[in-house]
């Protein structure tokens, strides 16, 4: 297995949030095609300047030069400091986010690697200029413009201002020497009407092209092989016949990417998962900056696209993300569907509690991100609506036979020592849920499970063609490492494996 170390990436292409002041959700379908009633976030691309993030911000220029970058992006900071801080906070708060991931990523590049960052015209000024400090503007290659799509847009997006259709791919090397293969199109119906002569010598068609400067030994050679055009007037200069059967067939691009459109709504590609890239993008990248069985990286990997488009060129590939159920919903799911790709098997998948003392460690560190942890073990979905007594933290969907119409189980999660049972029963009472299950850290003690039987006695059974499930179930970290689900008649949006980050190509 390949280890994320100082100088072991070849190509790093990141799709970061954007600063554009939005939480992105992600909608999902049960397999009867039903959509969740919740909709689930996918990451929240939403700032804030916390006294936290201030402190780092001063002392950014002692952690750049630290990191061996020059005084000259020291001082860009406390220019920016002095200017944002005021007057713009939540764009400083993203900038500082951004920083500290992109000194990160210089030193796991290679010295042949190379970056690619995408982004939109909101701040990618600003990316730039932070790039320039941290790769060094003479390793700036090119902006990439990425036309999105053909189209102009709603009359809303005309509106007094011309329609936002690029995003924006800033591509820099690590050093002065890289891995290049420049990124070819086919030739164009136009272009090869140019090819419209024959001289039936069995060369085939050619075009007519310009003898701009010649050798007198080039002259000969093309006189004496019949490729010779007069000046169509005298004074003109002459031409030479360039023979379609000797061509390339392809064209070079430039830095400006019209042919590959955005996802279109009913593309058979598009997962739903916002932010999505077509995976034709990724492979361009790919193929221009690595060589077959080097590595690509993606800290941003979401929906798995960038993966999916190295599995396919016969890269190795490293994938994170921080949304859980990215990785467990979307790209492992994406990997097992579209590849036969297995956990365990062809990749692994790590940085989540596997252990009761794993979860701890996470909820003294993130609560919320336990929580997150614990509903998407139990096949859930954590909820962007609450109750008003806010104890519902998730539901789990699942679907009766011969509805068209969703049920669900409320899900409360307790990492604490303090679990109580009355705010869970409250909220199977009063929410429209058919059922209500409760997570807690270890098994609780006996005299708090018996009090949880009796209020699962209370609360009844769910009768379901003369199957009975109870309507309240309780489960713990140590039976959720073990397999443990709660039961339910189906469960809406199962994926495969278990929801984790990174994944890691183990190839």
């Amino acid at each position: 297995m390949q280890e994320m170390r100082l100088g072991s990436v070849d190509l790093i292409y990141l799709d970061p949030p954007w600063n554009s002041n939005r939480a992105y959700n992600a909608i999902y379908r049960d397999s009867t095609g039903l959509e969740l009633p919740d909709q689930v976030e996918a990451f929240c691309d939403i700032w804030e300047l916390t006294p936290e993030r201030e402190s780092v911000i001063r002392n950014m220029p002692v952690l750049m030069a630290q990191a061996g970058i020059e005084d000259s992006a020291g001082k860009l900071w406390q220019l920016w400091m002095s200017a944002l801080r005021n007057t713009q906070p939540k764009l400083l708060a993203y900038l500082l986010y951004m920083t500290e991931r992109l000194i990160v990523m210089k030193g796991i590049i290679k010295s042949t690697g190379s970056i690619y960052l995408h982004c939109d015209p909101t701040a990618s000024h600003y990316i730039k200029s932070l790039m320039d400090a941290i790769f060094g503007h003479k390793n700036f290659r090119n902006e990439i413009i990425w036309r999105r799509t053909p189209f102009s847009g709603s009359s809303k997006a005309r509106a007094m201002q011309l329609p936002r259709n690029h995003d924006v791919i800033l591509y820099y090397t690590k050093a002065g020497s890289w891995v290049w293969s420049g990124p070819t199109t086919p030739y164009t119906d136009k272009y090869l009407t140019r090819f419209k002569w024959d001289d039936h010598d069995g060369r085939g068609p050619y075009r007519k092209t310009l003898l701009k400067t010649f050798s007198e030994a080039t002259f000969k050679r093309l006189k004496a092989d019949n490729r010779l055009i007069d000046p169509i007037r005298p004074g003109a200069k002459w031409s030479y016949k360039q023979y379609l059967s000797e061509s390339s067939g392809t064209r070079q691009l430039d830095d400006v990417w019209v042919d590959i459109n955005s996802i279109n709504p009913v593309a058979s590609e598009r997962l739903g998962y916002p932010t999505q890239k077509p995976v034709a993008l990724l492979k361009r990248i790919i193929q221009s900056s690595t060589n077959e069985g080097e590595i690509v990286f993606d800290p941003f990997c979401g929906c798995a696209t960038t993966i999916c488009a190295a599995h396919e060129l016969n890269r190795k590939w490293i994938g994170i993300d921080i949304a859980y159920h990215a990785i467990k919903r979307v790209a492992q799911v994406r990997l097992h569907d579209d590849y036969g790709l297995v956990e365990g098997v062809h990749y692994t998948v790590t940085g989540v509690p596997r252990t009761l003392e794993g979860a701890q460690n996470l909820w003294r560190q993130d609560k919320y991100g336990f929580q997150r942890w614990a509903i998407e073990q139990v096949n859930g979905f954590v909820t962007t609506k609450r109750t008003a007594d806010g104890g519902i933290d998730g539901r789990i969907w699942f679907a009766l036979p011969g509805e068209k119409k969703l049920r669900s189980m409320v899900i409360e999660v307790k990492g604490g020592q303090n679990v109580g049972i009355n705010a869970l029963r409250g909220a199977l009472e009063r929410d429209e849920a058919d059922m209500a299950g409760l997570i807690t850290m270890e098994p609780l003690p006996d005299r708090q499970r018996q009090n949880f039987g009796k209020e699962m006695m209370n609360a009844g059974m769910l009768d379901v063609m003369g199957v009975q499930y109870p309507r309240m179930q309780i489960l713990s970290v140590p039976e959720i490492l073990d397999k443990r689900m709660f039961l339910t008649p189906s469960v809406a949006g199962r994926g495969t494996g278990q929801g984790n980050l990174p994944l890691q190509d183990t190839r």
